[in-house]
């Protein structure tokens, strides 16, 4: 694999698959034949992913399947990229669930199918060249274009109040990374280059660091979405298709908990210890207040929104609490513990959140509405589904067994370090998971059926039974053993951690 340019096939094969369809057109025969391109492509794309992951090298921190050339003379900007045990992970969790994604809308999207498939293999392709980018231009360009599919996605598929989710999503994501492009600019010329390595290096006051801590804040902060800028996300998933808010909760967050870990821990670690105090304050309201917002919905989808804020800020707190942990741990097991946590996290929170859209996508399909008193005693007549979805969410509450246990419960063992109130408050989520879960569960699955639309619905078939027993076996994988995963980032994550206990002052 070291003479092939891998990585730029998985960045730039789903964007050529997706030319293809729109090239195919909208006749019936065309939009057949794009169906199959979208599923062999992305299908194509997520096996050549597992490739990357047979021939990575788990026992260096160093960055992998390497690609540079010179791209912008003039800026000294390179088309540079490769991955690390931070970045893999991300990738093979996009490329996992573009195919899901594509068999979920098979047969469910009649409004112009081809240019719905076009715009999911976009996304998937500029995903992959925000998470595998090593110069800052470069990332900043994937960055934003990849709002164009999205913003399409939800604005053309999307409900009746889809233009202003749309809107309101592109300006909140599309306003907070100007400041993220003010700090790149600043840094480049500071550092003669916009290579991201060498921003780690750059040796920075604390003005400096502050000033570029939070313009990469307000960009990062607004993608993951961490409270107060949350807001943007509950509209854009509640009008957004299923498999737009499928894509939006399970990776297109991530991208904001993988720059605190890519640029701002690193760049400005002084800065970062001085206000981690704010950043942990910040994730506990999301995991504790949020939490309590998400018991009082009455439309799943919204629910379901809420609940990836929360979990969101477990990943937050897991990634600032390393700060808090006692100096002579820095480095150490408590912290490692509580950054593994943050990006084991990261992959389960969006396998569950993927798997839970999905199961609102199903019953949508049917009774066309998300309103959880529009259900009730789905066991009865959807049992095979009724199964799936229950498992879906116990692992949102943090079943041990579960992938959403194991980064939450190593988050919480890792705040142990820090303080024990700070671990209790973070361990708070697991109640207040389990009652808006649960709470879901009931009034939705299970008792007496609760209409005659509830009582007329037919169980899955098996498209729909093959996304969904792939994503249940994934979450089981990773809770019994998540052993790979870890294994994956350890080398990478001992790194940063070595390097954020550094000071540049």
């Amino acid at each position: 694999m070291a003479n092939i340019p891998t990585l730029s096939i998985l960045i730039w094969f789903p964007i050529a698959a997706g030319i293809l369809i729109l090239a195919l057109g909208s006749t019936e025969k065309g939009v057949r034949l794009g169906k199959i391109v979208a599923l062999v492509a992305s299908t194509a794309t997520f096996i050549l992913s597992l490739q990357l992951y047979s021939g990575f090298d788990i026992d260096t921190s160093n960055m992998q399947f390497i690609e540079r050339f010179q791209w912008i003379t003039h800026f000294n900007a390179y088309y540079h990229v490769g991955l690390d045990g931070i970045s893999l992970p991300l990738v093979l969790l996009t490329t996992f669930l573009t195919p899901l994604v594509v068999i979920a809308g098979w047969e469910v999207i009649e409004l112009r199918p081809s240019q719905y498939f076009a715009a999911f293999l976009f996304l998937e392709g500029m995903m992959i060249g925000v998470f595998s980018s090593l110069d800052g231009l470069l990332f900043y360009v994937f960055w934003e274009a990849m709002l164009i599919p999205m913003f399409i996605i939800i604005g053309v598929w999307g409900g009746e109040r889809r233009i202003y989710a749309t809107v309101k999503f592109f300006l909140y994501t599309f306003l907070g990374s100007v400041f993220m492009l003010v700090a790149l600019i600043y840094m480049y010329l500071q550092a003669g280059t916009y290579e991201i390595t060498s921003f780690h290096e750059l040796p920075l006051n604390m003005r400096e660091q502050t000033l570029i801590f939070f313009a990469l804040l307000l960009a990062f902060a607004v993608k993951v979405p961490m409270w107060p800028v949350h807001t943007w996300l509950p509209d854009a998933h509640v009008e957004a298709p299923t498999g737009g808010s499928v894509m939006l909760a399970a990776v297109l967050l991530k991208m904001g908990g993988y720059g605190f870990v890519r640029f701002s821990l690193p760049i400005t670690p002084d800065a970062s210890q001085y206000f981690a105090g704010l950043m942990i304050s910040l994730s506990l309201i999301a995991i504790i207040y949020i939490s309590f917002v998400a018991l009082a919905q009455q439309d799943m989808k919204k629910l379901i929104a809420y609940s990836s804020i929360a979990h969101m800020g477990f990943v937050t707190l897991g990634f600032f609490v390393v700060f808090v942990i006692a100096e002579n741990a820095m480095g150490g097991e408590g912290a490692r513990l509580a950054l593994q946590g943050g990006m084991v996290q990261m992959i389960s929170h969006g396998l569950i959140s993927g798997a839970l859209f999905l199961c609102v996508g199903v019953m949508y399909d049917r009774l066309h509405s998300r309103q959880i008193d529009a259900y009730g005693g789905l066991a009865n007549t959807m049992p095979k589904f009724a199964a799936l979805m229950v498992f879906f969410a116990l692992a949102n509450a943090g079943l041990p067994g579960t992938s959403g246990f194991v980064g939450e419960f190593l988050v919480i063992l890792g705040s142990f370090q820090a303080s024990i109130w700070l671990a209790f408050l973070a361990a708070t989520i697991l109640i207040l998971g389990a009652a808006y879960t649960l709470w879901l569960v009931k009034r939705v699955v299970f008792g007496e059926v609760g209409n005659e639309g509830v009582a007329s619905l037919q169980d899955i078939g098996p498209r729909e039974y093959f996304m969904l027993v792939v994503l249940a076996i994934a979450v089981l994988f990773l809770g019994v053993w998540p052993a790979p995963l870890m294994d994956l980032m350890e080398q990478t994550l001992g790194h940063l951690l070595e390097h954020v206990s550094q000071s540049k002052l």
